[in-house]
């Protein structure tokens, strides 16, 4: 039996990689930091099909994907998905409540955004948000009007390109200076005028998602992982996980710069078999920390 990764997904504030099977449907594999990692890339990348309502449809031409695409589906498959998303705006009929939210990334590099509230912080943990407060609870079209709302009053973006937020997440200020941030960008959001009056305002609570990162000692890692390729492995210890980003300790020695990250949004699409007995290191194509384009949030 194959089984196609398809990515790091949260789950109770834990990182799981995902597979799937077809005619199998999926299972995880929960991640632990200290354990070691390593995998041999098999076959070439294809499309991983549809996801929705909880079952995954294949994708009917078996697609091949790049190789360095940060999703894994076909035109055809991304044009389907985006025809029912709330990302995409083609989905206002959604009857479930929405909770509008403030992410924090690195020093001023806050985002404002939406979930659905039975998700919970799921979507944050998604992006790597580093800390988050939740700023309203309500009807899906008025959480985007206030999304809408307090973008352009606090000058906050909805996306944010991830490369961006890998870049700043190895050196974050003081916690008490990105809380006294969130906390003050929460005050400006909910006295602003003109909110829908079917949303609920929430307390400002600023939640810290370091710990499950593994974000203590993590330090500036040295290169991130631009492609994978048939026959190529990468192995180390998992020292973390943040957002899609697997961060690994490849025995480069001590202190900030030893690691490699392994964006698992890369891994998706591939057929991935353990490779144990083999070091530490990569024989994948790597490059600097901001060499890996593509995908916002």
């Amino acid at each position: 039996m194959t089984w196609w990764c398809t990515g790091v997904r949260w789950r109770e504030g834990r990182p799981a990689l995902g597979w799937w099977a077809p005619g199998r449907g999926g299972r995880e594999s929960v991640l632990a930091y200290g354990q070691e990692l390593a995998f041999v890339a098999r076959g070439g990348r294809g499309c991983l099909g549809v996801w929705r309502g909880g079952r995954r449809t294949p994708c009917p031409t078996g697609a091949a994907v790049a190789v360095r695409a940060t999703r894994a589906q076909c035109e055809e498959c991304a044009r389907i998905d985006r025809s029912y998303s709330v990302a995409a705006d083609t989905m206002a009929d959604d009857p479930r409540p929405y909770a509008v939210y403030l992410a924090y990334f690195g020093p001023e590099l806050l985002k404002v955004g939406i979930t659905a509230d039975e998700r919970g912080p799921a979507r944050l943990l998604e992006q790597g948000a580093v800390a988050f407060t939740w700023l309203a609870r309500g009807p899906l079209m008025a959480a985007r009007r206030v999304e809408e709302l307090v973008g352009v009053a606090l000058g906050v973006p909805d996306r944010i390109p991830y490369v961006r937020k890998r870049l700043v997440r190895g050196a974050l200020p003081p916690v008490q200076e990105w809380a006294a941030e969130l906390r003050a960008a929460h005050a400006r959001a909910v006295g602003l005028a003109g909110w829908p009056e079917s949303l609920t305002p929430a307390v400002c609570e600023v939640v810290d998602h370091r710990g499950e990162f593994g974000l203590a000692d993590l330090g500036r890692p040295a290169s991130v992982v631009r492609e994978l390729a048939d026959g190529g492995l990468v192995a180390g210890r998992l020292v973390a996980a943040v957002g899609p980003d697997l961060h690994l300790d490849i025995g480069l020695g001590p202190g900030p710069g030893r690691g490699l990250v392994v964006d698992s949004r890369l891994l998706a699409g591939w057929r991935l078999a353990s490779a144990e007995g083999v070091g530490t290191g990569t024989t994948f194509p790597t490059g600097e920390l901001g060499g890996v384009q593509g995908g916002l949030f």
